[in-house]
């Protein structure tokens, strides 16, 4: 599944197969998983948010970004049918990716901003719950039975996501470089 346009190129291979393999690691051998689906719709989904643009693609109907939970939860309001998918669907990853990845940034995005009282876990569940709900014919797109295991798992996945973390953030043994 490609998400940007230059998803051939060398670098953005390396990229793939290295949040591939961790991804694929973190839930298969440590967690137990075996939802193939799932653990790829994780990997991807560390691969779409490499690039800030996807992690902030939501617009309000000013044109500018929403970057709190609230103002994407007040835009999906505003939206009808795979359109409203879509948002719910983009908060569900948005609290999934800061909840899983990095924890300890939560209190530095909620501070003196209108998240400052949203639960990220209920509301990234809320989330992915409403976007199963609207039905889909791109096939392209997540399916709704996913959308729905995402949010009944939403700890699980925070919790492979963190262990994922830790992988890329330990250090090789020894000075030996790391190879992909």
């Amino acid at each position: 599944m490609q998400f940007e346009s230059d998803a051939s190129s060398p670098s953005s291979k390396l990229l793939e197969r290295f949040f591939t393999g961790l991804s694929e690691y973190a839930f298969y051998s440590q967690l137990g998983v075996t939802d193939t689906e799932l653990v790829t719709y994780v990997s991807n989904l560390l691969i779409r948010f490499t690039k800030t643009d996807a992690l902030h693609r939501i617009r309000q109907l000013n044109g500018r970004r929403a970057t709190e939970v609230v103002t994407m939860m007040a835009e999906a309001q505003h939206r009808v049918g795979m359109a409203k998918r879509e948002v719910h669907r983009h908060i569900g990853d948005f609290t999934l990716f800061w909840t899983g990845l990095y924890p300890e940034s939560l209190r530095g995005l909620q501070t003196d901003k209108s998240d400052h009282f949203v639960s990220y876990c209920h509301e990234g569940k809320k989330a992915y719950e409403i976007a199963s709900e609207i039905e889909s014919d791109d096939e392209q797109t997540a399916s709704s039975d996913l959308l729905h295991r995402l949010s009944e798992q939403f700890e699980m996945c925070a919790y492979g996501l963190r262990e994922i973390r830790r992988q890329w953030e330990e250090k090789p043994s020894g000075d030996e470089p790391i190879l992909f």
